[in-house]
């Protein structure tokens, strides 16, 4: 009877978050702006005829057009194809690094929000040490000295350097829970600390993990811009979102359309994630009063 009721209690739950969700219309809109931009870049490419490597060569430089909707480069690329395709590595790479933020930063803010003392101590101070390293140098290091390095060194790198704040976050959390009673009555009846963490305490944790796994996919999408715009990137033959805005700075004036698309899709995929972030943060947090379950 008692299981039937948490059960019943947490349908319930779950259908007030969903409720507040879907009346926070921004968020609505957003996600579905997002799923359109994901589904057409990953899907339209297969039938698109330029290919992000593709030259025609008599068309350089062109405006866009009925042939080229987003014109061409000085070399006859297709730009639609190579927003196409940056988009594409962008998306990966947020989510990856995205990924990595989040097992990382739950992992380790668990664990010593948890059992604390000298294991709290030493997983700390490791982060302070994370802290301390400056990604943009590490970056440099990685990019110079290993130079033919693949596209997903960016994203690992990302993932192994930005999960502090997460785990921080998480810390608290455990520290707070952990002394509630629900976490003594699954002591009392010999629950073991893994059962307690990953049962009792990690659900209850779900928003704020979400929230900020959310918000660190738009956060990598700028970083990896700003490095690809530095040269620490992407690297052609690929491409990237950055990378398309950092080559065409040159021709801004004369030829706007080259950074103007990857400009626009690096903006709308942005806002549109934090707009979806704002959405589940109002979602989870029952202070909320803006969003009425």
């Amino acid at each position: 009877m008692e299981d039937r009721e948490f059960s019943v209690a947490a349908r319930s739950q779950r259908r007030t978050i969903a409720r507040r969700f879907l009346r926070h219309r921004p968020a609505i809109v957003s996600l579905v702006v997002l799923t359109a931009i994901t589904l057409f870049v990953f899907i339209f490419p297969i039938f698109w005829e330029w290919p992000f490597t593709k030259r025609d060569k008599t068309a350089l430089s062109q405006p866009p057009s009925w042939d080229h909707p987003f014109g061409t480069d000085e070399l006859g690329k297709d730009v639609l194809g190579r927003v196409m395709r940056g988009t594409q590595r962008s998306l990966e790479i947020a989510l990856i690094a995205a990924f990595l933020v989040t097992i990382i930063g739950v992992t380790l803010g668990a664990i010593a929000g948890y059992f604390r003392g000298w294991i709290d101590a030493v997983i700390m101070r490791f982060t302070d040490l994370i802290l301390t390293l400056p990604l943009l140098i590490v970056v440099a290091v990685v990019s110079v000295g290993y130079p033919g390095s693949p596209w997903y060194t960016i994203p690992v790198i990302l993932g192994l350097f930005a999960w502090t704040t997460l785990a921080r976050i998480v810390r608290a959390e455990f520290m707070s829970l952990r002394e509630k009673e629900f976490v003594e009555a699954a002591r009392a009846v010999g629950a073991r600390d893994r059962r307690i963490i990953f049962k009792h305490i990690l659900p209850n944790l779900a928003g704020p993990i979400i929230v900020a796994a959310t918000l660190s996919i738009a956060g990598t999408i700028i970083t990896e811009t700003a490095l690809s715009f530095l040269g620490l990137g992407v690297r052609a033959p690929d491409v990237s979102l950055g990378l398309l805005i950092q080559e065409s700075l040159t021709a801004f004036k004369t030829r706007p359309w080259l950074f103007w698309f990857p400009a626009v899709a690096i903006v709308t995929v942005c806002l549109s994630v934090n707009f979806i972030g704002d959405g589940l943060r109002d979602a989870f947090d029952p202070k909320q009063n803006r969003i009425k379950a």
